[in-house]
């Protein structure tokens, strides 16, 4: 099964309030090292790749007189491949390819763009949050894993000489940068979330501290068509009749924050926000603003179960939120892509894979509805792609329903349904204290393809309820597990997994711990 490259997507936008925020803090830890840390190479998953970037220049400056760390180098080395690859793709002649390896090429041309940002960030960051270079290069490797396999899905990677090898390479540099800051940063992250799971970070009126003054303004007016810069409507009322072209516009302004204020309809488009499109906010009729990042909106995609991969929503943005929202869609549905997301409130509708990605993602207090399929087709749940056993990332399902659709409920029986199957190596999913219907098959999981990632992955089990919840005939695979200790399912809240106290807007409500 094939989840990179997906027919053209249609998004129904239902009702009010939608505002797109890209909040940047940066982050690092230095520590002071001596000669001794260039030993630490031989602790990282691939010593031979650490010790061929980390040049003897670079490592004679690890002295007890500097404050640069073995860490910083490895991600200056990576963050310099980084922008080799991009720089090897931009060279490449698009017009040389089918038609479909046009599109890898440039699938990769803004998954690099993006990862040499991210990394960019890691580097120069000031911020002493270790959580975000953790977030930041995990979602590194989710750009270099989906542009890897768009070249070999297309089976393209033919057309290159040097390109395969450098995707490998840097493979192995961001999976070395990510060991060498979780062994070096573990500490100081418990301690930073430790600090922050008893309280939000929040000014006076109630918004997070990242929210300047003038947005607090435009939130608390609940937006208007006289404070916006562009104007969507269907009827021709406005700027533009349709989303797509108002993000266009937006992207040319520049300079501060720009508005765009959607009238009340239903908008079938595809939406692309594109992460060079920075501080915008799009706001809809009838909900006043309370800081959320998307509130009441219906995402859906109509293609319909024979259309395979057909995504409704695909998020790859930090400290992204979403409330009372629904995706409606069958095979892969809810893309949660990278970094840090949180959903309350949800209704989630799908078949296949219809929640997927590698993000660090919670799904609290949602409805999952499992939908009719195929005939012959398995229900999946999820489809988690942790790709590296040191990214942060994974699905937390808590306090949740997962039942079946009113188009299932009378055949369910003639269907298998599972809670989830691997993507990728280190697949992790958990789900904890939530109701499971009846319709879940006892084995619980489904193997994606033989023994893969079987004993590598993390699927754990915690005080679920419901006829599906019984787990004394779940897969016996070794990377399977119940859970019985509240101290190792409370690493999967709110509260740590997602250090969610420090940044979820004031007004969503949720649960910090189990």
């Amino acid at each position: 099964m094939d989840h990179n490259n997906y027919p053209v997507m249609f998004a129904t936008i239902c009702a009010y309030f939608l505002l797109f925020s890209i909040h940047v803090v940066h982050g690092i830890t230095t520590t002071t090292t001596t000669p001794s840390t260039i030993s630490t190479c031989k602790q990282t998953p691939f010593p031979q790749v650490c010790h061929h970037f980390l040049k003897p220049t670079h490592l004679s400056t690890l002295d007890d007189k500097t404050t640069v760390s073995l860490g910083e180098l490895a991600l200056q080395a990576t963050m310099e491949q980084a922008v080799e690859a991009h720089r090897l793709i931009s060279a490449m002649d698009p017009n040389s390819f089918v038609e479909r390896g046009k599109s890898a090429w440039q699938d990769c041309l803004e998954l690099y763009k993006d990862t040499v940002d991210l990394l960019h960030r890691s580097v120069n960051s000031n911020n002493k949050n270790p959580l975000d270079t953790h977030t930041w290069l995990s979602a590194s490797f989710a750009n270099q894993q989906t542009c890897q396999n768009g070249f070999a899905d297309f089976q393209i990677s033919s057309h290159f000489e040097s390109f395969p090898s450098m995707l490998s390479n840097f493979s192995k540099l961001l999976s070395n940068s990510l060991a060498i800051h979780k062994a070096a940063t573990t500490p100081s992250t418990s301690s930073f979330r430790d600090n922050q799971i008893h309280g939000r970070r929040l000014l006076s009126d109630g918004f997070p501290d990242w929210v300047s003054a003038a947005d607090r303004k435009l939130l608390q007016s609940g937006g208007t068509a006289s404070s916006a810069d562009i104007v969507v409507a269907q009827d021709g009322s406005g700027n533009y009749q349709t989303i797509s072209e108002a993000v266009e516009a937006a992207a040319k302004l520049g300079g501060g924050r720009i508005v765009v204020y959607v009238k009340a309809g239903v908008y079938k488009e595809n939406v692309e926000i594109k992460n060079d499109i920075t501080n915008l906010m799009v706001v809809g009729d009838g909900v006043s603003g309370d800081g959320f990042i998307a509130q009441d909106i219906t995402f859906e995609n109509t293609a319909g179960p024979a259309k395979h991969q057909a995504v409704a929503l695909r998020s790859g943005s930090d400290h992204s939120v979403f409330h009372r929202c629904s995706f409606k869609g069958y095979q892969d549905t809810l893309y949660v892509y990278s970094q840090r997301q949180f959903y309350r409130d949800c209704n989630i509708y799908g078949t296949v894979d219809f929640i997927l990605g590698d993000a660090v993602a919670i799904l609290q207090n949602c409805n999952i509805f499992v939908r009719k399929p195929m005939s012959g087709q398995s229900n999946t749940v999820t489809a988690q792609a942790r790709t590296d056993p040191n990214e942060n990332t994974g699905i937390v399902i808590h306090n949740s329903r997962i039942t079946a659709s009113s188009d299932l409920r009378p055949v369910q029986g003639s269907f298998e349904t599972y809670l989830g199957r691997p993507w990728q190596k280190y697949s992790r999913t958990v789900i904890m204290k939530s109701n499971l219907d009846g319709l879940i098959h006892p084995k619980g999981w489904f193997p994606w393809s033989g023994n893969f990632a079987l004993s590598t992955l993390y699927y754990a089990e915690y005080m679920n309820s419901g006829a599906g919840a019984a787990t004394g005939g779940r897969v016996n695979w070794p990377g399977y597990r119940v859970l019985t200790s509240a101290a190792e399912a409370g690493e999967f809240t709110v509260g740590n997994f997602l250090a969610g106290d420090s940044w979820i807007p004031a007004g969503v409500p949720y649960s910090a711990g189990l």
